[in-house]
This record gives structure tokens, sequence and C-alpha cells, in this order.
């Protein structure tokens, strides 16, 4: 492409070792254009879409949440993967490892500044939290034995247990007599009642106890490194308004902490917890 001020390039198509055509998938023609902004080493990628960028929540729940104008790399890997679904989760990669910015825009409205998708934020002193998102529909395997802690590979064979029925779990919060695993409810099909089996075969467990109908919210931010007293302004909301809170979880990165409510709390709980940040 030396010499070639501007160039159209189709998306969604790449070629494989071989030389064959491949098409992409869903989302194929974000990639695309992280992988030329890539070759290219380009200053910034923009990818235009039918939206403005990110919101702290999803507008369905929350009415007219707050526009996200900067968010770093690491942010949005936690927010898409809770389901904040704008950009392709994949389209990051080639163009984080080069540095290079992403900047959504909207296609309906270009003087919208957009979302600012960068390696790390230029604002240190922005909100406690970027965002809020979560999902349904999860099922909590919850496992207690006494002196767990000190038998010898006990999660590598609860999770032997679920690598071969052909189930990957989304998080595992621990103590030291109890571990639990949170699953899709996609995931498990019909595949629950012989995990169960193998669990209560291999392991022994005092305590064997299935809870389903489950949600998980995410609240994500790189200021809750720094911040103290975000936890218990979450918990506070969820209190306040009622909300049960069965499963707490804090990524080592410390730039979320999701807590798992039930199904029909999801809604209130997310407006609870924005409510109290924004």
């Amino acid at each position: 492409m030396a010499g070639v001020e501007k160039a159209v390039i189709p998306g969604f198509y790449g070629a494989m070792p071989d030389g064959s055509i491949k098409a992409f998938s869903r989302g194929g023609s974000d990639i695309t254009g992280s992988i030329v902004a890539r070759c290219l080493d380009a200053e910034l990628y923009e990818n235009w879409t039918d939206v403005s960028g990110f919101l702290m929540a999803d507008p369905r729940i929350v009415k007219n949440p707050k526009h996200i104008k900067e968010i770093t790399y690491r942010e949005l890997r936690e927010l898409s993967y809770m389901g904040a679904t704008v950009l392709h989760e994949e389209s990051v990669f080639p163009v984080r490892k080069a540095e290079i910015p992403i900047n959504i825009k909207n296609t309906n409205q270009p003087e919208h500044c957009g979302t600012l998708i960068l390696n790390s934020s230029l604002d240190e002193n922005g909100s406690a939290i970027t965002g809020i998102a979560g999902k349904k529909d999860f099922t909590v395997i919850a496992i207690e034995k006494t002196m767990m802690n000190q038998e010898m590979g006990f999660c590598r064979k609860l999770l032997s247990i679920v690598e071969s029925n052909g189930v990957s779990f989304e998080n595992m919060p621990c103590g030291i007599d109890t571990v639990s695993l949170v699953i899709a409810k996609s995931e498990l099909k019909d595949k629950l009642d012989n995990i169960l089996d193998e669990i209560e075969d291999q392991l022994k467990p005092d305590s064997l106890l299935v809870y389903e109908d489950m949600a998980l919210i995410a609240t994500v931010g790189k200021g809750m490194i720094s911040r103290k007293g975000v936890s218990a302004k979450i918990f506070k909301a969820l209190g306040e308004n009622d909300i049960n809170v069965r499963m707490i979880n804090q990524g080592s990165s410390e730039m979320n902490v999701i807590v798992g409510v039930e199904n029909a709390d999801f809604e209130k709980a997310t407006r609870a917890i924005y409510d109290e940040f924004v």
C-alpha cells in the first residue's frame, strides 16, 4: 500500500496460511479495521458504527446513562465480557499491542466525540467507576468441605470434572472450606446431574448445593484501585434496595467487583449501583 493515500478495503475477509480465503464471523469488519490500522502503524483507528461510543450502563435498564468519553483497554475488556457489546472484543488486540487508540464514532452523529479507547487513561482524576455491565441466567454450584484448603489438588479435580463434561465456567469464588463454580445456564444444558454425581463421587463434599437463575453484575473502573469505600458503596446501594447478594468476587487487578444476585433482582440492582455512583 506504499504511496496510496486513500484505500477502500473490504471487511470480513482474510486469508489462511495456505492462501485460501476465509470469511470472518460477526464483527469481522471491526477486526479487519484493527488489523489494517496495525499494519499501517496508524496514529488512530476510528471505528464508525450506529452508536456514539459506550455508555456507563445498559440504556434498556438505566434511563439516559452517562456517556463514557474515555476508557482503557483493560476496562473495555471487563465490560465487554459482561455484556457491553459495542465493539467486537477481539478487534482490540492488534491495535492494543501497538498502543494505537481506538475512537468509536457514530455514523449518524459524526459531530459527537464518541468514546476513546486507550492503553492508559489521560484523566487520572476521573470517576471511581467507568461502567456497569452484567448478564443473567447463571447456575452456581456451591461446594463445602471441612479442611478443603489442605486437600491437595481439590480444585484441580473439580475443574477436571467440569472440563471432562465439555463445560466452561465464568467465575470461581472460594474460601477456606468452600468453593463455588458459576456456570452459564446455556453451557450446562443436560449436563448438570452428571457433574453433580461426579463431584459427589470424586470429592466427597460435606455439602453440595445448586442455585439457579442467578445474574452477575460487574462494576468496573480503573479508579477503584485508589479510591476507598467503593465496595462499601456498592453493598450499601444493594442493601438499601432490599437486594440479597448471593456472591461477591473482586478481580486480582482490583479493577472490578462482581456481585451475584437473583435474576429477578438484576435490573433493580444495576439501577441501584448506577444511582449510587452517578
